[in-house]
């Protein structure tokens, strides 16, 4: 009877990945110790927090609270229905980043406006169109499936939207989001079966179009050049990249301990949202590093896996979906670290289920949730089970 009792619970279990969801659950908790502990001395010094220690805290607890609500409701909504509202969600973004843009609408901070106030929080589209655009890009590609080695009707309709999208991101500015949207879009392309002649032209085309964007920007030439050495303008353009070196520099192989850090103490700007692997490194050093890493990629590695699944399974929309939403997550998990790192210049993007921020918390919960029912619909079909 016993027997029976456990196999039963073990099949119950196994009905969903628990790998993944423990790999995610443990990123948003080193999160909230680590946003708490990088915004503390912000916090009491700032009157927008009222001057209280635990503001950051708290509001990131909201925000995980929120994630989670909307990761479980996400789930229960079927692969297929995702795929059915991929194009018009894909139109929603668009109009929230127009939205984003029209003064008296969208709200700047320190220069970019890429925000819509809704009285209580901030939302961000940028972050909404990163999953958009792993839906859309996903749809798009099985659509085109029959055309796929035609330049003209399977890639031009995609670089023309990919261009509407990045002239709306680089207006607020958000060339970070524009980055990880293109890497989504073209990866998607390429794990589709596009036309590789396509591809080859693009490793010519796209670092032309990037040099064009930062020498045609003076902002971006200068993040270039600090970036290039720090050092040379310690207290000017590189004054974040110095500071987030001097933090991996001082936390060595296991670390200052947690809330130890000097360089949270109003040194590194943004050290809750863009800069928040400097001060895991300074607090818990290399091996903690090392750990944000480790969990990356184990979740990378499931992502992948949930994909190839679904493929064996002859789902092709749910394959590329999964396999858009590790792009994503893992090229904008690089970049953060190459930035915090200095081995690419600044982007403002932040760290996925890390740092603080409540539109990039909650979608990544989101995609996190898509990819656990993507997982569980595979893991019904192998059993003839109903979807």
């Amino acid at each position: 009877m016993r027997v029976a009792s456990l196999n039963a619970h073990r099949t119950v279990m196994a009905e969903y990945d628990e790998m993944l969801t423990w790999f995610v659950l443990a990123l948003l908790s080193i999160g909230l110790v680590m946003v708490y502990s990088a915004s503390i001395a912000t916090a009491e010094e700032s009157k927008f927090t009222g001057f209280h220690p635990t503001y950051y805290l708290i509001r990131h607890g909201m925000f995980i609270l929120v994630g989670l609500v909307s990761g479980v409701m996400a789930f229960q909504v079927p692969v297929q229905t995702w795929q059915k509202l991929a194009p018009y969600l894909f139109l929603l973004g668009v109009a929230l980043l127009v939205l984003v843009l029209i003064p008296g609408v969208g709200r700047s901070v320190n220069g970019s406006r890429r925000w819509l106030s809704l009285f209580v929080i901030n939302l961000q589209p940028s972050e909404l169109m990163k999953l958009f655009a792993v839906l859309y890009a996903a749809d798009y590609t099985v659509r085109k499936g029959i055309v796929k080695h035609t330049f003209v009707k399977a890639f031009l309709p995609m670089f023309a939207v990919m261009v509407l999208v990045g002239s709306l991101l680089l207006t607020e500015p958000d060339m970070g989001a524009f980055v990880v949207i293109c890497a989504i879009a073209l990866c998607t392309l390429w794990l589709g079966g596009f036309n590789l002649k396509v591809f080859g032209g693009l490793v010519f085309a796209l670092p032309l179009a990037f040099a064009a964007l930062i020498l045609s920007s003076p902002y971006r030439m200068q993040r270039v050049v600090g970036f290039m050495d720090p050092w040379s303008d310690p207290y000017g353009k590189g004054y974040q990249l110095s500071h987030a070196l001097i933090a991996f520099g001082r936390g060595e192989w296991f670390g200052v301990g947690l809330g130890g850090s000097v360089e949270k103490l109003f040194y590194l700007p943004e050290a809750h949202t863009d800069f928040l692997l400097a001060v895991i490194a300074e607090e818990l050093g290399f091996v903690g590093v090392c750990a944000v890493i480790i969990l990356f990629g184990g979740l990378l590695i499931r992502a992948f896996a949930i994909g190839r699944q679904a493929a064996f399974l002859d789902r092709q929309f749910a394959a590329l979906l999964a396999q858009g939403i590790a792009v994503w997550l893992g090229v904008q998990a690089m970049i953060n670290s190459g930035v915090n790192m200095g081995v690419l210049p600044t982007k403002g993007l932040t760290l996925p289920f890390l740092s603080f921020g409540g539109s990039g918390v909650v979608v990544n919960c989101i995609a996190a949730a898509i990819l656990l029912r993507i997982d569980w619909e595979s893991r019904r079909m192998m059993r003839g089970l109903p979807i």
